[in-house]
């Protein structure tokens, strides 16, 4: 009898002990399930949201940036499994896109593995290498100081056969994809790279003929698309510049005045002007300015290469104020020009 009774409390106590282990076991199981594959993410109603990761972070840094945009449900459940994945020590910069409902095991494995989301980098209507260093360090997370050490590195700059002039030129207007976290060296080396796309074996030819390199190329393009905001009138303009190179005569181009004096908003050129002593200044000096005056995008690049041939040395903006000009082969018809034009804004009291 005492046997069996002392059999029967084994059993229930195996019994009893293998019911905890069940109910401790589907504990965990909902713990780590918890852990690793509930949604751990809320957007608030939005469906995706993007979360930038600077160079040199650490973990406690991510967790920072996370907490700030208050997406995160359970930050300790995201510790955890970092931990276990190991993510503490390799925390990988860059720009990522988070989704909604996405749980820490999925958000773990992304920023882990550094699969960031592009950067469409975007820059337009540049004059200076100061307004394109700060254009692309507002999209990218090199800052513009960098940017700018580097376009003013003359040592780097000649292991591309630039100069701190002409460096500008590889950046040619354009959406590109970048990864957010790209550095100044990288930034130039993959634009290199597309300058030396875009200058292909048809290109280069049609520069040879004219008897200009491709940094030139860009620098005439920059006159033109600073002299005239007409496509159709391009090309004319840019056979006018041509023919005053090959005559050896000073371009005078009026928009290198403007950027020589660093005033891209004065609409009337004085003979006090004329005088700035600046490379730039081709009132004074003979052939291309030694640097782009702004950055042409690869249409106007074009439209210098595919350059009208004509016989025109002058031009002078027409009196109506269209935009487009008058164009004359000598220095008389040039002076009527310019008289008709004087006088309008004198008129409009323009000075």
């Amino acid at each position: 009898m005492n046997d069996n009774i002392k059999g029967f409390s084994w059993l229930k106590a195996l019994l009893i002990f293998g019911i905890i282990l069940i109910f401790v076991a589907a504990f965990l199981s909902y713990k780590a399930y918890t852990i690793f594959y509930k949604s751990n993410v809320n957007l608030k109603g939005e469906k995706s949201t993007s979360i930038y990761i600077p160079t040199n972070s650490k973990f406690d840094d991510v967790t920072e940036i996370l907490n700030k945009k208050e997406i995160i449900i359970n930050v300790s459940s995201l510790k955890w499994l970092a931990e276990y994945k190991n993510y503490i020590k390799n925390v990988k910069p860059g720009k990522y896109k988070i989704s909604a409902g996405m749980n820490n095991n999925d958000l773990l494995n992304m920023l882990k593995s550094g699969r960031q989301e592009p950067v469409k980098l975007v820059f337009n209507n540049v004059r200076t290498k100061y307004q394109l260093a700060g254009k692309i360090s507002k999209q990218l997370e090199a800052d513009s100081l960098s940017i700018i050490k580097l376009l003013n590195d003359s040592n780097y700059l000649s292991n591309y056969d630039f100069t701190t002039y002409n460096a500008v030129v590889v950046f040619i207007p354009n959406t590109y994809q970048f990864f957010w976290n790209t550095s100044a060296s990288e930034l130039f080396k993959r634009m290199n790279k597309e300058y030396e796309a875009f200058w292909n074996k048809e290109r280069k030819s049609k520069a040879e003929e004219i008897g200009l390199n491709p940094a030139q190329v860009t620098i005439l393009a920059s006159i033109v698309q600073e002299e005239t905001n007409k496509y159709d009138e391009m090309p004319i303009v840019a056979g006018l510049y041509i023919n005053r190179l090959k005559k050896d005569m000073k371009l005078e181009a009026d928009p290198t005045v403007k950027f020589a004096i660093g005033d891209f908003g004065l609409k009337r050129i004085l003979k006090s002007h004329l005088k700035i002593d600046s490379p730039y200044n081709t009132y004074l000096n003979h052939g291309l300015p030694p640097g782009p005056i702004s950055l042409p995008n690869s249409k106007i690049i074009d439209k210098t290469l595919n350059y009208t041939k004509h016989h025109y040395i002058y031009m002078c903006a027409k009196e109506d104020f269209s935009g487009y000009h008058n164009f004359a082969v000598t220095g008389s018809e040039h002076a009527a020009n310019a008289r008709r034009y004087q006088n309008a804004l004198n008129r409009l009291k323009i000075k």
